[in-house]
């Protein structure tokens, strides 16, 4: 065994509380705001359950955005827990300016113009904040304003760049709500002016995911790629899926993305809301397919922001979402900006729990096996029969080891019976994974012969009390260990 392996014991030896946080395997990601920006609040909200905090940078500052970060890596350093910091870029989202009262009464019928001038919104003028809009946009295309609560055609295009369109669903307008063009490919490149400031940020804040709203094609996270290899940056990317163009291209963006968020607010805005359901379940399962991290986010609670209860649909959405094989689902206001994020989060722990009960866990032998085309299909078949031993001894621990995250994101995708924990000697690797369904990761940086690191990472997750005398476990790897192959191995040791 390891003469140093007392360094990998430091903070979560015999901690009840990190027994407890891996009890819900579909992964808790909560949106960090004023309802929770504190060292406290955030604890609390892990201790709920919270896995990965994602940082909007739609609203806040860099400051405050550092503030954040700098208490969940403190929190990471003297708690027993690896949770994932998510920075999510606002991308080119299409707002109305400051509306006069910040209230404009529009009804069916009424003509309204549309101007890139800034201005104070009447039912003369109303700014966006788009200077392409009348170049992007043709007669009878529809606009869609505040998640589609109001809706207008195009009926005229000026040579000033004013757009009039006409009212079809009125309502009451606000300041800065949201536009969608459902029909219209919009110009804007994908990484706008603040992006690329706020990714300067994120790459110097080491943040462990990126996440790029409004991906259109493959070349928007080839770009985000580059910017982020030129830095040497080991930020993972995360695509947005939230246009329907991204639809047509999902299959690239899948494979060049290293996780997606279905994010079903402007998803539902951007197509018919029908097709949503199914949109999200097969996004899901070509996501599985390719080992590729999926959340599930948008709306999910969203009664909970001001109630102490949720709707029965919600949880119905949310256990959905489990049963489909999400590794995540997320929370947004109902934790930035709601009166009760922790109950929040213990209430959508509860179902997961009760979801994944051994009797309802996700079945992945129906179309979760090894894909022939894939170029790594000896390794994804190790992985998969891994599981399948494991389920067949009814194993307590799978353990696997992984330098690109790779076997750890195979691992997880077969969804074992098993509890699934992951060695890395990547530092970086420890707090991602904590995206992933199922996966506990941990830090380990020896390289001794394969039996001799199978017995390392035992004795670790023995003194952890994670297994105990008697127990099976299922070890997958890769020999001769200082080739660093794809893995190559199985084995099964009783403790």
């Amino acid at each position: 065994m390891s003469k140093n392996i007392d360094q990998y014991l430091h903070k979560e030896m015999n901690t009840q509380a990190g027994i407890e946080h891996v009890d819900h395997r579909t992964k808790i990601v909560a949106t960090v705001g004023p309802a929770c920006d504190t060292y406290d609040k955030l604890l609390d909200l892990v201790r709920s359950g919270v896995n990965v905090f994602r940082l909007n940078f739609s609203h806040g500052s860099h400051e405050d955005k550092a503030q954040i970060i700098e208490h969940i890596r403190n929190i990471n350093k003297t708690e027993p827990y690896n949770i994932s910091i998510l920075a999510d870029l606002q991308g080119p989202k299409l707002r109305v300016g400051e509306i006069a009262n910040n209230a404009l009464d529009i009804k069916p019928g009424d003509i309204l113009t549309l101007t890139n001038e800034k201005c104070v919104g009447t039912m003369e003028k109303i700014y966006v904040s788009y200077p392409n809009l009348a170049g992007d946009v043709v007669l009878g295309n529809t606009i869609m304003i505040d998640d589609g609560k109001i809706e207008v055609k195009v009926v005229g295009i000026e040579k000033n760049g004013d757009v009039k369109v006409e009212v079809t669903l009125g309502g009451i307008l606000s300041s800065k709500k949201g536009l969608n063009l459902p029909d219209t490919k919009i110009s804007l490149p994908a990484l706008t002016e603040k992006d690329l400031i706020d990714l300067e940020f994120i790459i110097e804040q080491q943040c462990d995911w990126v996440a790029l709203s409004f991906v259109r094609s493959v070349r928007d996270i080839v770009i985000l790629r580059s910017k982020l290899t030129e830095k040497k940056s080991k930020t993972k990317i995360i695509a947005k899926i939230e246009k329907p163009e991204a639809l047509l291209n999902i299959r690239d963006i899948i494979l060049e993305s290293d996780a997606i968020m279905i994010a079903r607010g402007d998803l539902g805005v951007e197509i018919p809301i029908e097709q949503v359901p199914l949109v999200q379940k097969e996004l899901i399962r070509k996501c599985l397919h390719r080992a590729k991290p999926v959340i599930v986010a948008t709306q999910m609670m969203e009664s909970m922001i001001d109630r102490v209860k949720p709707n029965r649909s919600e949880i119905t959405d949310v256990a959905n979402a489990v049963l489909e094989g999400a590794d995540a689902v997320m929370l947004s206001g109902e934790t930035a900006a709601g009166n009760h994020p922790s109950l929040v989060v213990q209430t959508m722990r509860k179902i997961i729990r009760e979801i994944e009960k051994k009797e309802y866990r996700y079945d992945r032998s129906a179309d979760l096996k090894p894909q022939p085309h894939s170029p790594s299909y000896h390794s994804d078949a190790i992985c998969y029969n891994a599981c399948k031993i494991a389920e067949d001894v009814e194993a307590h621990a799978l353990i696997g080891m992984t330098q690109s995250g790779y076997t750890a994101f195979m691992l997880s995708s077969y969804r074992p019976s098993s509890p699934l924990f992951i060695f890395t000697k990547e530092r970086s690797l420890v707090n991602q994974l904590s995206l992933s369904w199922g996966v506990r990761a941990f830090y380990y940086a020896e390289e001794e012969s394969f039996d001799d690191m199978v017995i390392d990472q035992i004795n670790i997750l023995k003194e952890r009390g994670f297994v105990q005398e008697g127990d099976v476990v299922v070890n997958t790897g890769s020999t001769p260990v200082h080739l660093h192959l794809p893995t190559n191995m199985i084995k099964l040791t009783k403790v």
